[in-house]
């Protein structure tokens, strides 16, 4: 299966990531285009563009609606999401989609005027998300390996919404996916 796993993430972006991301201006599949267009343009690893992504294929494995936010529901996109990656790919690529959605409360404690910067939807799903982190859970968070990684996919995140940004098609994901498999 692991031979085919990239071929099926790829057929789901294609087939299921026309929808329109969370009340933003772009499908998911553009919006994990240009977080992972971001991460390149940083000269990310290998594994955190796979991350950048694949960090919201959560919302393309549940059949909740598309305004599930709106009606007060969280779809734990990124344990879905996690919880699918952590079957076939390292853990540079499953843990930084595990804690984006926590980076997103972290940086709205540490960073003065970060809550202001983001969307409306971001702003909306982040009080169902838990909104702001505690002190807390900001030290728990701290604790993961992988938190800065999750930080810099949060920020690839917030920027991914541009309806005018033209990325390269998923496929040219295809090497940079098969690396990031286990036992590979």
């Amino acid at each position: 299966m692991e031979n085919n796993i990239v071929k099926t993430i790829i057929d789901l972006f294609n087939n299921k990531g026309g929808d329109l991301y969370g009340g933003e201006a772009v499908t998911q599949l553009e919006h994990g285009l240009q977080a992972a267009h971001f991460a390149v343009l940083e000269n990310a690893s290998d594994a955190l563009v796979a991350a950048a992504l694949l960090h919201d294929i959560g919302h393309l494995l549940h059949d909740l609606p598309d305004d599930a936010t709106d009606k007060g529901i969280d779809d734990l996109h990124e344990a879905l999401g996690a919880q699918f990656l952590e079957k076939y790919f390292i853990n540079e690529v499953a843990e930084p989609v595990k804690l984006h959605v926590n980076a997103k409360r972290y940086l709205c404690l540490i960073e003065a005027g970060y809550y202001s910067t983001l969307s409306p939807a971001s702003q909306a799903s982040l009080i169902l998300q838990g909104g702001i982190m505690s002190s807390l859970e900001k030290g728990d968070f701290e604790k993961n390996e992988f938190y800065m990684e999750a930080v810099m996919l949060r920020r690839w995140d917030d920027l991914a919404k541009d309806p005018e940004l033209k990325t390269e098609p998923i496929e040219c994901y295809t090497n940079i996916l098969t690396a990031a498999l286990k036992n590979n």
